[in-house]
């Protein structure tokens, strides 16, 4: 199916996703660290110092949701390369053109498709 691109270009397409799926993972990790609950113990921070840490704590939650979001992207990107379904928009069955998909590797639409 994803006979409009040639081998050398899905070979590039997937060793960007397979980067940037490396990328996020070492992300994830730090992501992961800072969601953990912030420690309440009066004496040992001052109470704007918590106020900091829980609103930091809230900004790393939703930097881990659009992560997680990311991570499954780049997933179904890989999985369509697996199945010969990759670089054809899944809304309407077009070629996606090479061009969008350097730009955005994981991008399962074509641009006239995007939501």
């Amino acid at each position: 199916m994803n006979g409009h691109l040639t081998a050398d270009q899905l070979g590039d397409l997937r060793a960007e996703l397979e980067r940037q799926l490396a990328r996020l993972q070492r992300s994830m990790k730090f992501t992961e660290e800072a969601v953990r609950p912030v420690e309440l113990d009066q004496t040992a921070v001052g109470r704007l110092s918590r106020m900091d840490s829980i609103q930091n704590q809230s900004l790393s939650r939703e930097l881990q949701d659009r992560e997680v979001a990311r991570l499954s992207q780049i997933h179904g990107a890989l999985s369509r390369i697996d199945r010969g379904a990759y670089g054809t928009c899944v809304e309407c069955g077009e070629p996606i053109v090479f061009e969008r998909l350097f730009v955005f590797p994981e991008a399962p639409e074509c641009a006239a498709c995007i939501p």
